[in-house]
Parts: C-alpha cells; structure tokens; sequence
C-alpha cells in the first residue's frame, strides 16, 4: 500500500554525523556529505587515497521532477537505475562523473521499485499504474509490460542465481504474481488475505518471501505453489524485504520503526528445539505519516545493513553488533532508498528532495 502524492513542502535540516563533522556546501553538483570538512589537513591528506572510482568522494545527482522512490545498481556495478513519481526511471554511470546515461519512459504513474535481471540485460520496474515495464538496458527501449494486477505494484524482485527471465511482484491487490519475460501474461500466483507492500525472490528462485500490512512475512514454495512458513515480529506494515547474497538472512524494513534480519535456512534450531528465525534488531530509522515504503539493503559482504528512514538521514548499522556506524545527513526530504554498490565501498541514496547522492564511505 503506496501513498503516491507528491509533498512540495521539505524542511531543511541536516543534523551532525555521528562518525565525522560534516559541512553542507554544495559546489558543481557535488555535496560534502560522506567526508570531514575539507579543512581538516588530517583528511587533505588522507583524501589523496581514494576508495571508488567515483570522480568526486561525494556527488549530487540531479534530474527527477519528483521524489525518488528506488534505486538499483546493476550486478556488474557498472549502472545506477532511479526510479521516481515522474514516471520515469534515469539510468546514470555508476562510476566517475556519474553522467546520465539514458531515460526510461513508458509508466503513467509513479515508479515505486526497480531491479535490474541477473545478466544486466533488462531493468523491470514496479509502478502505481497497476504495470510492470521491461526495459533494454542498452537502448532504454520498453520490450514488454506486465499487465495482470489489479492494484498498485508496490514491489518487485529477481532472483539473483535462477533464470534472468523470471520476475516476482507485490501488489495492493493482496497477490504476488510470477512473470516470465519471455511469455505473455503471469506464470504463477499466491493470493494473501492483506494487501502485500514488498517481496524478495530467494536466490535459486525457489521460495518468494512478500510482506504486508498483517506486519508478516510469508515465504511462499514456488514448486509446491503454497505457503510454507510464516515469520511474525514486527508491529507495523512491512515497507520492504531484501535477501543476503548468501541467501541465508532476510532484512527487513517496517513502518514501526525497526529493520530486522530473519534466518531462512531450512532448518533452525534453539536450544529448546524450537526454530527462531527473528534474528537481530536495527533501531535509529524512522517512518512518518506520509507511509513511504522505504527500501532496506545489505552490503555486498553482509557485513552492514541500511534502510531509508523519514528523518532525511542514510543510517547504516553494522551487522553483527547492530551497533550504528554511519549517520549521514544531505538531503532535504525524507530518504525513501539507500543501497550499497556491488563491488565498492559506495553507498546511494535517494530521496523526496528529488535527488540521489552518490558517496564514498570512508
């Protein structure tokens, strides 16, 4: 369930990190955000020593009419895909000057979730239109759209190891649907009893874990086509759900203010013998009235996790401990996606401000 209303009114605000001080000069489309005051000699030093192939530490990127709602790198961390309320997805070189690369044009409402297929071939994005669009990455050109939901697509998914072709979606019409880019029209569904707001696709893509406004999360056996286990915890509406690369913990975000993780493996056993799936608990995000369905998102080595949050701050947890490593300010609206790069160590955020940032994690 997807508010889809643009909010002109955005508040300046942009708190002191809890890691480093911060300035808020913006110079040539780019913003100090993830590094020290460049009068720090220390950091002028250190600086000489870059961590990415970013041109700048930390660069602003402009372009959307609308709040950005989505994010995604492609498998190769060769391109960065927004999605925004202006119906439209920006595609735009993930390394160096970070220069647009290309529009995706198609939607008629706002795109709220986009993912790139395993091969880095297509782009499948989710939108408030009741449609999903498969897009060429190469000449931006819209192959195929899904039609089928009877409600706004709130969330969409692939598997990381199956077939590049197939695609899960979540949808206010209480349904998950399976896709296949290379047939028309659905090869699958599980129907829920609540709206469902976020899915993720299991790495051999045979289990499809969705989440809704019930607050749980119901994993779904793809081959057998029923429900196969049911996770409850949180208190709120479940925002999204993201999968390790190993594919071993689920992350997700909820509307009551935590990010959690969930062991999935088949067989999880306490000491009592019962199997506990809750696993840890990430506390600093916030959601507000507005009801975005802000993103979460795991580091390439699993080693740190983050999730939009309401408060216009990126925060970043580390795994293990849940102890918060990173608070970093610099936008001027809520942040509704924050994902880590593939292979660097480079954080993206995007936000109702109606930009995306693009920083070195230092």
């Amino acid at each position: 369930m997807s508010s889809v209303d643009e909010d002109e009114e955005i508040n300046n605000y942009a708190p002191s990190s809890k890691r480093h001080r911060h300035d808020n000069r913006i110079e040539s489309n780019q913003v100090a955000l993830y590094a020290p005051p460049l009068e720090d000699d220390d950091y002028l030093q250190h600086n000489d020593i870059r961590t990415s192939s970013l041109a700048e530490p930390t660069m602003k990127l402009s372009g959307h009419k609308g709040s950005v709602y989505c994010l995604s790198y492609d498998p190769q961390g060769e391109i960065l895909c927004s999605g925004s309320f202006d119906s439209k997805c920006l595609l735009w070189k993930a390394g160096g000057k970070c220069e647009n690369l290309n529009v995706l044009s198609g939607h008629k409402n706002a795109i709220l979730d986009v993912c790139f297929t395993n091969d880095s071939e297509k782009i499948i994005t989710a939108s408030a239109d009741y449609n999903l669009g498969v897009f060429d990455v190469i000449t931006g050109e819209r192959i195929k759209r899904f039609m089928g939901h009877n409600g706004i697509v709130n969330a969409v998914d692939v598997s990381s190891e199956g077939s590049p072709s197939l695609a899960v979606s979540s949808s206010d019409d209480c349904t998950c649907r399976m896709w296949d880019t290379r047939v028309r029209g659905e090869v699958g569904r599980f129907e829920d009893e609540y709206q469902l707001t976020s899915v993720a696709y299991a790495n051999d893509g045979n289990i499809v874990y969705t989440g809704g406004i019930d607050n749980c999360i119901t994993a779904w056996d793809v081959r057998q086509m029923h429900k196969s286990m049911t996770m409850k915890g949180h208190t709120d509406t479940i925002t999204c759900l993201a999968l390790n690369r190993k594919g071993t913990h689920l992350l997700s975000n909820s509307m009551d203010g935590t990010l959690r993780t969930w062991d999935v493996r088949p067989f999880i056993d306490d000491a009592s013998g019962k199997k506990k799936r809750h696993d840890k608990t990430f506390v600093g995000g916030a959601h507000n009235a507005e009801k975005f369905l802000l993103n979460c998102a795991w580091s390439a080595d699993g080693t740190m996790v983050t999730g939009g949050s309401a408060d216009r701050i990126v925060h970043i947890w580390d795994e293990l401990s849940t102890e918060e490593l990173y608070v970093l300010p610099g936008h001027n609206g809520c942040v509704n996606s924050v994902i880590f790069h593939p292979t660097e160590n480079v954080v993206a955020s995007a936000s109702s401000d109606k930009s995306i940032i693009v920083g070195e994690l230092s």
